[in-house]
């Protein structure tokens, strides 16, 4: 098992968290107590999924690594609400989906990795 901190996914998904909290700042107050903390708290599930996923195994892992996905397709939503209500640049939005994407494809190796591990 090797310690979450230094798993690529892991290393990815803290970057996007750590992106998510410096651009919330800057939320108006009407956004920032609602889609602001909605981003944080999903950014924060992620990374906990990442590390459940890691200390198990077998078929435990692959439901966390699901888990994991399913908090990034709702960061990604999230992510265009705030783009499309123009709370988010452009650019901020272009490198967060960047970010999103590069975890989306660790995650579906791990899951595909592990899915052959099982079988």
């Amino acid at each position: 098992m090797a310690l979450y901190t230094n798993l690529p996914v892991y290393k990815i998904g803290y970057d996007i968290l750590l992106d998510i909290h410096k651009c919330t700042n800057t939320f108006a107050r009407e956004h920032k107590y609602t889609l602001g903390e909605k981003l944080k708290e999903e950014s924060i599930q992620l990374l906990i999924s990442v590390f459940k996923a890691n200390k198990t195994k077998g078929s435990k892992r692959l439901a966390y690594i699901d888990n994991a996905r399913e908090h990034l397709e709702l960061l990604r939503l999230l992510f265009r609400i705030a783009k499309d209500l123009n709370i988010i640049t452009t650019k901020t939005y272009v490198n967060l989906n960047l970010k999103k994407q590069e975890v989306s494809k660790q995650l579906t190796g791990w899951q595909e990795y592990t899915a052959r591990a099982i079988t």
